[in-house]
């Protein structure tokens, strides 16, 4: 499954993990102002917010896993199987197709407050983008420098639901609903990142033996709610400085407490599911960074290097293979 984060030092960085058994051919894509989104049921949107991000272009449309646009606003969908509901049109709000989402709101809204005013009129709705490719039962967290919101869109008495959270840890996993993976953090607050005290019994003379037991009880499987506990923790325990280096560094270090290893979790008979890539990108500066499962080395695509006010998206194909350094 996925995690998705954001981290703030001198700049503001948000970024996630992909993990799944197979890879639709990602790119790393650079959308300028002029290219058009055409919307199923809104008409085009011919002039926009420039972004990017991780995407599947199919027939030159590109599918945004995550994307950031240029005014520093973040978005990632994660998988949100059997909760995931998508409603029938709605003639009293605009009415957007579920691969639509990323494009709708990235491309009109420069900040968490617009987007949550647009979501109050957004109906989304299960049309796929093509017989080939279904719709994604999806979730979705949605982050700038001043905070973070969740939304979901589940089954209601009357149908839909949009349902908009505040996230006040800045990370999302996939099952659960947000409200449960949120109150689940309620057992792990005696956690600290700090040595721990002994209140087991005051007739016991107890004592750390070894770093790190503060942490003793944090979840270590690959499940999405023992994932968002973990990555909570780490992220909200971060340290690092302010440099570029250090924020980036410190960004892939938070994802790499919930990297998956190929072989510890079997789909089937041969497919097992990994960390295809991990991303991190600097919001305020428009630098997309990312890695692989076969490529630890950070590589760096800068949006604003490329031409934003084009009419055709930039693709620029992740590098692959493993890339190590050799002293001798």
């Amino acid at each position: 499954m996925c995690t998705a984060a954001t981290y703030k030092t001198r700049d503001f960085y948000f970024g996630r993990t992909l993990d799944y058994d197979f890879s639709y051919g990602d790119e790393i894509v650079v959308t300028p102002r002029r290219y058009s989104f055409s919307f199923r049921d809104g008409g085009a949107m011919d002039s926009h917010y420039a972004m990017i991000g991780m995407a599947h272009v199919e027939g030159g449309y590109p599918l945004y896993y995550e994307a950031v646009n240029e005014k520093g606003l973040g978005m990632a969908g994660l998988n949100f199987v059997g909760n995931a509901f998508y409603g029938e049109k709605c003639p009293d709000k605009y009415n957007v197709a579920q691969f639509e989402f990323i494009p709708w709101i990235l491309g009109d809204c420069a900040t968490v407050e617009e987007a949550g005013k647009k979501l109050e009129k957004t109906n989304l709705t299960a049309e796929p983008f093509s017989e080939k490719l279904q719709t994604a039962q999806l979730h979705w967290m949605i982050a700038d420098r001043n905070g973070a919101i969740t939304v979901e869109c589940v089954k209601a008495s009357h149908g839909a639901c949009l349902k908009v959270y505040e996230n006040p840890v800045g990370v999302l996993t996939n099952n659960p609903p947000f409200e449960e993976q949120m109150f689940w953090l309620n057992n792990y607050m005696s956690l600290s990142p700090g040595e721990p005290e002994n209140h087991f019994s005051d007739r016991l003379p107890l004592k750390t033996y070894s770093r790190g037991m503060g942490a003793i009880g944090l979840p270590g499987d690959l499940s999405s709610g023992s994932r968002f506990a973990r990555a909570a923790f780490v992220k909200m325990n971060s340290v690092s400085g302010d440099s570029e280096e250090e924020s980036v560094s410190q960004f892939f270090h938070i994802l790499g407490s919930v990297d998956q290893q190929r072989g510890c979790c079997r789909l089937s008979e041969g497919k097992y599911e990994t960390t295809i890539y991990t991303s991190c990108c600097n919001c305020d500066k428009g630098i997309y960074y990312y890695n692989t499962y076969e490529n630890h080395r950070i590589s760096a695509v800068y949006m604003h290097k490329e031409n934003l006010d084009g009419l055709e998206p930039v693709r620029f194909a992740p590098v692959y293979g493993e890339q190590i350094y050799r002293h001798n």
